[in-house]
């Protein structure tokens, strides 16, 4: 059987909220790895700002290298935006997943108290995509201007950028990255989230790869993980059927069994082949996989 590509597993349930907040629909921090005894062992966080989320998985990973094994770490927002984003917005340079990284965490504004200005940054890329409302949509009546609206303008046309990208179609369910508030609003959670990976990448290079952008979209093996310490990926709680045990809120349920569930893969020798496409997946799908949109593991 093939070796175990990783020894812990880390998952993130990222938050868009504007203050300090724990509890439910707050972010949690879900870390399986082995104990004293080379058992796996579960432990969870529940930080109260994206700062302090920042630090506490930056120490994590620390002590991981430490002891010489290698994490997947896994968060719930989508890594890319639709295929043809970057081109839109005229964002030169870099492969298109980096050159929007670089402009996402140039407009971010999030401070230590969790204010942000994700609606400003959804508001101004509308500015300059459309002059109009859109494609971003969602915001509390008192952040309403003319360039981002509390409700959903129009739908998309053939012309208009992809309300999906290809993942969020095979994931079933998943919720469109220009949905900026409301549940399941994973366009705040990406705008802000998105800096945040950016930054444990800056801070660890090479020794940091994110998957499929940096790795490719194919079947990951030991020897193609030869000097990474952390391989990034996004993960999609809702594709694990998480049972919450008695008062334990749901976030931190999804964390669990989505952190158990890479583990549980990775111990029957298949969690490499999680990170290939799909048999029937179009050339094309592919390539805007790799370049721009991301994958959702497991989808």
């Amino acid at each position: 059987m093939a070796p175990r590509l990783f020894s812990a597993y880390v998952v993130v349930d990222w938050s868009a909220a504007a203050k300090p907040s724990t509890g439910p629909d707050s972010v949690w921090i879900g870390v399986l790895k082995r104990d004293a005894r080379f058992r796996m062992h579960f432990e969870s966080h529940n930080p109260p700002t994206r700062g302090a989320a920042e630090k506490l998985l930056a120490s994590v990973l620390d002590d991981l290298k430490k002891r010489g094994e290698r994490a997947l770490v896994g968060f719930d927002f989508p890594l890319g935006f639709p295929r043809g984003f970057a081109s839109a917005l005229n964002l030169a340079g870099d492969a298109p997943w980096q050159a929007v990284w670089t402009q996402i965490d140039r407009m971010v504004k999030d401070k230590a108290d969790n204010t942000n200005n994700r609606f400003g940054v959804g508001a101004e890329i509308n500015r300059r995509l459309t002059g109009g409302p859109f494609p971003f949509w969602g915001c509390p009546p008192k952040d309403t201007l003319t360039t981002l609206q509390p409700k959903r303008s129009r739908p998309h046309g053939p012309d208009d950028l992809p309300e999906f990208r290809h993942a969020d179609l095979a994931a079933k369910g998943a919720a469109s990255i220009w949905k900026l508030y409301y549940n399941g609003s994973v366009g705040g959670q990406a705008i802000l989230g998105i800096p945040a990976v950016r930054r444990l990448k800056a801070a660890r290079g090479d020794a940091l790869r994110v998957w499929p952008f940096e790795t490719g979209y194919r079947a990951l093996s030991a020897a193609d993980l030869d000097g990474v310490e952390v391989v990034v990926a996004e993960v999609y709680p809702s594709l694990i059927k998480a049972q919450p045990a008695t008062g334990e809120v749901k976030d931190l349920a999804q964390v669990r069994a989505t952190a158990e569930h890479f583990a549980r893969l990775d111990e029957a020798g298949k969690l490499g082949a999680a990170f290939a496409p799909a048999k029937h997946t179009a050339p094309d799908t592919v390539v805007d996989a790799e370049l721009e949109e991301g994958w959702i593991l497991g989808a």
